[in-house]
Order: C-alpha cells, then sequence, then structure tokens
C-alpha cells in the first residue's frame, strides 16, 4: 500500500551533504516526493510502500554523513500525493530557524587528491572544497544555508562548478562555496607597502618565509602571522613585533610524519590532529623547533594544513611554521582585510590574501589529551557551533556571559546551549566588540533572542555590566559554581557531586579571592564546603605576575621573617620588605586569597624556577609542570575542620619543602612532590566529604586543571579510592568553560529549580 510521510531532521543536516544523500536512499529504496532544505533543518516527503518507508527512515537515522549529527527525527504520515521521482527542491523561508549550523571542516583526502593532481582542473587551486570540507560557520551570513547567505555570493559558478552543484551524484552537489580557478577566489600578495608583490604568490610567500620574513596569512577564520619555526631570529622578531615575550606559539607541521619528528604523538594525539576539527593538539616535545617557540615549557601545539592555502604553502616552504593568531597582543584576531593591512602592518613582512571574506572570525581551537581522553582548551574552530545537550531544560533563551579572561559566550534555547567561539580577554574595547559581534551574529543564526542573561559576581567584569544593562531577568553565578556547573552540565548530570575548583582567581562570595574551591553542588544550588587556608595576596592582581608576591605571603605566613636569611632566588626581588610587611599585617592592598594558582607559583618561585617576573599568567606554573619528575614521595597538607569547613593547611608542605631545598634536592623532585602533595590532598578531602555526606561523584574543573601531571594523578587517586571522577573534555577547564556552567546554574533558577 503506498503511503506519504513528511519527514523534519533536526540537528546538523545543512552543509554537510545530507540533501544528497537522502536523495540518494530514495533512489535506493524506489520512494518518490522531495527533500528541502530550511530554517528548522531538513524537509522531507516520501511516498512509497509501507516496507521501504521503514527502511528508508532507519536508513535516514543509521547512516547519516559522517559530518552530519542528527538530534530528532519526525514523522507526519500525510493522504499519498503520488509524486513522479524524487526531487531535491529549493529551500524554504518560512518558519522559525532551528537548524544546527555545521563548523568548518578541514580539507578532505578526496579534495587533497584533486589539489596534487596536475590532470585535475582544480589542481593547487587553494579554495577547493566540496560538501565533506571547508569553510561552513565562518561565511554564513545568514539561513537557510544557501549560497547567496554566505560570502561566496560574489561569485557566480562557471558551467563546470554548476554541473557538479547541481549532479545529486557529485560530492559537490550543493556544497555553497564551491569554486574553482576560473570562477572562485582568488590569491595575492602585497608588501608593507600595500603594493602587489611580483610573482606566483605562494611561490613568493613561500620564499620570504624561508628567508626569515613574517607573512600575515589569511585562513579560515582570521589571520594568522607565519614565520620559519626552525628560525631562531625569525621567531625572536616575531615576539619583539607582536609583543609577546614568551607565551608559545602554535606551529603548522606540513603533515603528521613531520608532527612525529618534533613531538611524542600518541594514537589519541594522531587523531586529533588528523581529524576533520583540525586543532591544535598540545604534545610533549621531542625538539627540532627553535627554542623561542616554546620556551621553558614541555609542550608545542601543533597542528596540520587545515585549508588547500596552508596545504600548498608548508609543503612549498618544506618546513614547520609558526602559525600565531595575526592580533596585536590582547586583542582578537584579525579576520578583515582592512583590519590585518591596519593592525598588523608593524608586525608582518608580507600579507598573503584572498577575496573570499569571512563573516565570523573563529581562532584556532586547542586541545590535549590528558587522562586518556580528549580535553579542549580553547573551543573555537571546527567545533563551533556545535550544541551541547543539557540536562534540564530552559523556559527561556538565555545569554550566559562567560568571563573577564579567555571569555566566550554561551546561548540557551531549551535544553541545548551553544557555546560561542573563542574571544580572549576582554581588557579592550576591541575585544568587547568582538564578544558583541559574536553574540549577535551567533543569535542571528540559531534565531536565538536572549530573555535571560547569567553573568559572573564580580561587579567589574564588562560582561557583568553588559548583562545588566540588558533588558530581561538577571541570574549571577559565583565563579567557581560555574566552573563545576560547566561539568555537569557537558556529561548530562544533576548532582550532587563534589566540586573541586582549582584556578587562579574568582570572585568569592566573603569578598575574598577564591581559588581552591570544594563545592558541594545538585541541581542550580551550590555550597562551599572547602579550601586551601587564606593567605594574603600582596599587590592584589599585580601578584598575578609577580610570583615573588606569593612566595613571600606563604613563606611569611608559614616562618615569619626567618625566609628572609635563607638562600632563596626570590627575596632579592622583595626589595623594601617593611612595604610589604606592613600591606601583609594590616592588608593594605592585599585581599585573602586561596588560590591555588597562586600557590602554585608561590612554589615555583622559592624553589627557584621562576622567581622574578612572568610574562602571562600561569607561566611560572607551566615551567614547574614541566621540570616534573615521577616521585612516590609527597610534600603534606594538613587537612583539617574550622567549622563547617575543611581547610587544606600548606604549613607542613612548605617546612618539608624548605627542608629538601637545604638539603639540595633537585628541583624536578621538588616539582614531583609538590604536585603529588597537592593530588593527595585533594583526595583527602574529598574522602572527608564523602564520609559525611555519601557523595560518590567529583568534578574537577578551573584552569590549574590543564595541568595534566596535576589532573591524571588526582584522576588516579580519586578513582582507586571509587570516586567516579568527571572533568571537562568538550569545554576548556579554564574560564573559556564558565559561560556553559553559567548558562546551567541560569537554567534551574529560571525553572525554580
Amino acid at each position: 500500500m503506498t503511503r506519504r510521510w513528511r519527514i523534519r531532521v533536526y540537528g546538523v543536516v545543512q552543509g554537510v551533504g545530507f540533501r544528497p544523500f537522502v536523495y540518494a536512499l530514495a533512489g535506493r529504496f524506489g520512494l518518490s516526493g522531495y527533500v528541502r532544505n530550511d530554517p528548522k533543518g531538513v524537509e522531507i516527503e516520501a511516498e512509497g510502500e509501507d516496507d521501504s518507508l521503514e527502511a528508508f527512515l532507519e536508513a535516514l537515522r543509521e547512516e547519516a554523513p559522517s559530518l552530519s549529527k542528527v538530534e530528532r527525527v519526525e514523522v507526519e504520515p500525510l493522504p499519498p500525493a503520488w509524486f513522479r521521482g524524487f526531487a531535491i527542491r529549493e529551500s524554504g523561508v518560512e518558519g522559525d530557524r532551528r537548524t544546527l549550523i555545521p563548523p568548518d571542516v578541514a580539507t578532505c583526502p578526496e579534495c587533497l587528491r584533486e589539489l596534487w593532481d596536475p590532470r585535475d582542473r582544480r589542481y593547487r587551486y587553494p579554495f577547493t572544497n566540496c560538501t565533506r570540507c571547508g569553510p561552513r560557520y565562518t561565511i554564513i551570513v545568514d539561513l537557510p544555508y544557501n549560497r547567496p547567505n554566505t560570502t561566496m555570493k560574489k561569485f557566480p559558478m562557471c558551467p563546470d562548478c554548476s554541473r557538479e552543484y547541481e549532479d545529486p551524484s557529485d560530492r559537490r552537489f550543493h556544497a555553497q562555496p564551491v569554486a574553482c580557478p576560473a570562477c572562485g577566489p582568488g590569491l595575492w600578495l602585497l608588501g608593507q607597502e600595500r603594493r602587489p608583490l611580483e610573482g606566483e604568490p605562494i611561490g613568493r610567500a613561500a620564499e620570504m618565509l624561508s628567508g626569515g620574513r613574517i607573512v600575515a596569512v589569511k585562513g579560515l577564520g582570521g589571520f594568522h602571522l607565519a614565520c620559519d619555526a626552525t628560525d631562531e631570529k625569525a621567531v625572536g622578531r616575531l615576539r619583539e613585533r607582536k609583543g609577546r615575550e614568551a607565551k608559545p606559539f602554535a606551529v603548522m607541521a606540513p603533515d603528521i610524519e613531520a608532527a612525529r619528528r618534533l613531538a611524542e604523538v600518541g594514537p589519541e594525539e594522531e587523531k586529533l590532529l588528523t581529524s576533520p576539527r583540525a586543532p591544535i593538539v598540545l604534545l610533549r616535545k621531542r625538539g627540532g623547533l627553535a627554542e623561542g617557540v616554546s620556551p621553558k615549557i614541555s609542550t608545542y601545539g601543533i597542528m596540520l594544513p587545515y585549508t588547500p592555502l596552508h596545504h600548498l604553502l608548508l609543503r612549498e616552504v618544506g618546513r614547520p611554521l609558526v602559525m600565531t593568531s595575526g592580533n596585536r597582543s590582547g586583542e582578537p584576531i584579525c579576520y578583515t582585510d582592512g583590519e590585518a593591512l591596519e593592525n598588523l602592518k608593524d608586525m608582518a613582512d608580507a600579507f598573503l590574501l584572498h577575496n573570499r571574506d569571512i563573516h565570523a572570525r573563529c581562532d584556532d581551537s586547542v586541545v590535549r589529551v590528558m587522562a586518556g581522553r580528549e580535553v579542549v582548551l580553547r573551543r573555537s574552530r571546527g567545533y563551533v557551533p556545535e550544541p551541547i545537550r543539557l540536562p534540564v531544560r530552559s523556559p527561556v533563551s538565555i545569554l550566559a556571559c562567560g568571563g573577564f579572561l579567555k571569555n566566550a559566550f554561551c546561548l540557551v534555547q531549551g535544553d541545548q546551549a551553544f557555546p560561542g567561539p573563542h574571544i580572549g580577554d576582554l581588557d579592550n574595547p576591541d575585544a568587547f566588540r568582538a564578544f558583541e559581534d559574536g553574540v549577535k551574529h551567533l543569535g542571528k543564526l540559531l534565531g536565538i533572542r536572549p530573555e535571560a542573561f547569567a553573568h559572573d559576581l564580580h561587579p567589574d567584569y564588562p560582561t557583568t555590566r553588559y548583562a545588566l544593562e540588558q533588558d530581561g531577568e538577571k541570574v549571577s553565578v559565583q565563579h567557581h559554581h560555574a566552573h563545576i556547573a560547566s561539568v555537569l552540565a557537558e556529561h548530562g548530570l544533576t548532582g550532587p557531586a563534589i566540586g573541586v575548583a582549582f584556578d587562579g582567581t574568582g570572585y568569592g562570595e566573603d569578598g575574598a579571592v577564591w581559588g581552591s574551591e570544594f563545592l558541594l553542588v545538585e541541581g542550580g544550588t551550590c555550597r562551599r564546603v572547602g579550601h586551601i587556608a587564606y593567605v594574603r595576596m600582596p599587590g592584589g592582581e599585580r601578584a598575578v605576575l609577580e610570583p615573588w608576591r606569593m612566595a613571600a605571603a606563604h613563606l611569611y605566613q608559614a616562618f615569619g621573617e626567618e625566609f628572609l636569611e635563607w638562600d632563596l632566588a626570590f627575596v632579592p626581588y622583595i626589595g623594601n620588605w617593611r612595604v610589604l610587611r606592613r600591606m601583609l599585617d594590616r592588608g593594605v592592598a592585599s585581599p585573602l586569597t586561596s588560590s591555588a594558582g597562586r600557590l602554585f607559583d608561590a612554589v615555583s618561585a622559592v624553589v627557584g624556577v621562576h622567581p622574578g617576573p612572568v610574562a602571562y599568567e600561569g607561566q611560572a606554573a607551566m615551567e614547574l609542570e614541566a621540570l616534573l619528575q615521577d616521585v612516590e614521595e609527597a610534600y603534606p597538607f594538613e587537612v583539617v575542620r574550622e567549622g563547617e569547613m575543611w581547610m587544606v593547611e600548606p604549613g607542613p608542605m612548605w617546612r618539608a619543602l624548605v627542608e629538601d631545598i637545604r638539603e639540595g634536592v633537585p628541583v624536578p623532585v621538588l616539582s614531583g612532590r609538590f604536585h603529588l602533595g597537592l593530588a593527595r590532598a585533594i583526595l583527602e578531602v574529598c574522602t572527608k566529604i564523602r564520609e559525611e555526606i555519601r557523595v560518590g561523584d567529583v568534578a574537577l574543573s578551573g584552569g590549574v586543571f590543564q595541568n595534566a601531571r596535576l589532573l591524571e594523578r588526582t584522576v588516579f587517586l580519586l578513582e582507586r579510592r571509587g570516586f567516579r571522577v568527571y572533568h571537562n573534555q568538550r569545554v576548556p577547564p579554564n574560564d573559556g568553560g564558565i559561560c556553559l556552567g553559567q548558562a546551567l546554574v541560569a537554567t534551574y533558577a529560571l525553572k525554580g529549580g
């Protein structure tokens, strides 16, 4: 008996070859009807025999294209329409927007084969793509996802590209960025004076890079600043021009074999490097790059070419290139030609440009394999705007504004949370404009107009001020609560759970600077149940970049003034001790803090790894981790009960550490004993909490848990003791992930739960 079904498919189903897939399925099962895109996703009307329709529906769910993500399928029976054949129809534009936007995708193997085939018409064409790869999120202006709604609108297709685009059996069928040398974007090279340079652009750019010059390269979601990663002088010039003293540079290796020569690449790391997402992967160094690429830390951040332009450039140069974000330090990545030519003119010797406009800036993502799992440290290209399903539905749409450092925002509709791209630190007007632009763009694509706004407790965060200025309900979320809630959100948990939030700084409910919090979290509620004992933070925020301040504060609290007589590398940095002592004794410009990040800074300064000023937050701790040696003996922390709070006292650790320094114990051993001691202290507190309230789930979050050695030791110890341990994987453990936690807490608050 002939039946007709209207089938709606929701999820990431546009721009991923879903309609030709449906077309082929319909032919396979002898069905008539049509398929089309609309603002909600994909609409199918299929007509045929019962068995064929059932088999079609099963295949629709089970065999969907690899880049698609089917969230939901709805079926509505209709009277037969007696269609003739099966067609792919023009996209519909009516209705509300519910479709999910695909992220940008690295060049697929088929397109690479064409790129290197001299007989192919796309031989060495820098903008080759198909439905399986290429730009998506960064070129979409509006929905539905059709060429006129992308930045490819200005490139009419030639007859050959049109035939591919219209042929349902071709892998370029309705690939919106499809192009070739005859009709697509072009490439050119400008010098510092903005005048075209002679020669083939990629060859000339490669020649300049090989000669130690710096080239700004326009990519998928913005510009890179590139130089020869093996050339110490070139790397030094880039650091000087960019004003980036020591923070590691990302490197693009020509291929996976080159990556293996530079660093240790395990099976999970290789899978990430070669995945369609193509993120920067942090890998343990082997060597082979200029020391200035990643000074004094144990990892390189390596990625592989992810556009045809990158493949062509890297093959031409034949060696790894630094590929760092094209921006002034502290500002968002440049993504328009005009912005790059103005802002990067004092950094780049040349500009490799093209005329495929970038509509939405999107920096490279960064990941690391820790405790055997992928952990996203910066969520952007290749991941955005994929949603994360929350364990509870929101009654209204929400904008969670994120924090101040490493900012990212998150939009919520129903039970879907959409973390936006990495923005960066919001310490200048350009960065805040990037935040506003990102919110507007993603909101438009998703059809989300926020009715409620979640923000940090800190009253001076620009995101807090922004949220309070909007029309709608406001929900304030304590910083460390948001960290732990982000773990629960991505793992679909409702609690109760013990949260361990270790980071640098966060505004505490008691006015102190929190940063080593043991929390009991359930639903949208949170109760603080422990922390590392308070110590003064002399100079406030100045202590973040001057580790000697926290070293002095901790040792003064543990030993009094006695430490000034010891031969410790940080002591000369103190200068006027009387002034510093007065600050510590009276609390002048010296808030109390429980910060685990600042404890790491203090240890690094005391053992002499980095006693003086640092160039970026966390530098001293990263250098301490880099030197770590595996040990069996751990420094002791004392866990005591003070009222309703478990207090972790570092005094015994400091006494043991100082004694080891006096005995000449090597720094790698000191680092290992400190890391292991802190992991055991976390275990002890969690065990005591479980004895009181019988909670077996532990959620770990916060920037300190970007430290792979600490995370892995902590997870191992907790799991061995029978805890179920969760940590951030899909969003960063640093402040780039708190927007997701804010979103979950706000959802509970707005539901009244």
